[in-house]
């Protein structure tokens, strides 16, 4: 789920302009898990601009520092997001949470969960979250191991092409101490609020394609084997897969009866994605081209194609 942020000129301080919960989503009662967090993490960054908290005792309309702090944060097994045009992608994450004695992490409205942010800790271009809150199991009077999941929908407009690349992990924990965000008398100065960014998080990519037909079939030893395929990657501002232009892409093949492709030449794709080239028939066996894969874009080997040669 993401928070996709619009930059104010107000003191320089971030304005979280939209909380986007998916209409399929909307009425889930996890929702107000996300709605709890717009809510207080607008308050939180729109109040002054700072990238953390320094006082345990709030000043007008801003949450307090709450004793709690972040570490050993790790998103996906530190393996790429690769994400696609439609299907729901959940990231899981892993971290320590440590508290003071005196912060209630058993509560029934204490929340924490993690984050992946684009561009600057103060300033973010795009933020995901977790559907839910984490779950925590409690280590210690002070500490607590806590797994969740960060959600992506790309089909509901959650990334846009550009958010592509590097991204940063955060972890957040509110203590609401029996205020309620949704209610007009919600007081957000009773409210704790620890957010901690600038933990590593693997890039999120656009998720690809790759495709190979080689032809004739069979084909005579000797004789010309023209090989075609098609590189694509998800295009998350139309939800469809779209020819991923200028990339080098290898030909590989593997002998009947091996498991080992071996590259038979580098090309690049034209300006569709489209691939095409030839190579001489002389043993059976099966033709895919391979992409190495970019900061934004994953790896990806098509299924080898089968030809003939007599």
């Amino acid at each position: 789920m993401r928070i996709r942020a619009t930059v104010a000129a107000v003191s320089g301080a971030l304005a979280l302009s939209a909380f986007v919960v998916p209409a399929a989503h909307a009425a889930d009662s996890a929702s107000s898990y996300r709605a709890d967090v717009a809510k207080v993490l607008e308050a939180a960054h729109s109040a002054s601009g700072r990238t953390a908290f320094s006082a345990t005792t709030a000043a007008d309309d801003e949450p307090y520092a709450l004793d709690a702090t972040f570490s050993n944060l790790k998103v996906n097994n530190g393996k790429a997001i690769a994400v696609g045009t439609t299907n729901h992608v959940a990231v899981p994450v892993t971290y320590t949470l440590t508290h003071g004695a005196d912060v209630d992490i058993t509560a029934a409205d204490f929340q924490t969960g993690p984050y992946i942010y684009k561009g600057a800790f103060s300033d973010p271009d795009n933020m995901l979250f977790g559907v839910d809150a984490a779950k925590c199991t409690v280590t210690s009077s002070t500490a607590a191991s806590c797994k969740g999941n960060i959600d992506i929908y790309p089909a509901e407009g959650d990334l846009i092409n550009s958010d592509a690349g590097a991204w940063k992990a955060a972890g957040l924990a509110i203590a609401l101490n029996g205020q309620d965000p949704s209610s007009s008398s919600f007081d957000i100065t009773k409210v704790g609020v620890a957010d901690k960014g600038g933990f590593t998080s693997p890039n999120v990519q656009r998720y690809s394609k790759l495709t190979v037909n080689a032809s004739p079939e069979p084909v005579k030893k000797g004789k010309t084997i023209t090989v075609t395929g098609k590189l694509t990657r998800a295009n998350w501002e139309t939800n469809k897969y779209a020819g991923y232009t200028g990339q080098s892409v290898k030909l590989q093949f593997r002998k009947k009866g091996s498991t080992t492709y071996t590259t038979v030449k580098t090309i690049k794709t034209d300006g569709y994605g489209n691939l095409k080239t030839t190579t001489t028939a002389s043993v059976d066996g099966y033709y895919r081209y391979s992409f190495a894969g970019t900061s934004t874009t994953p790896a990806v080997s098509a299924a080898g194609d089968y030809v003939d040669v007599r």
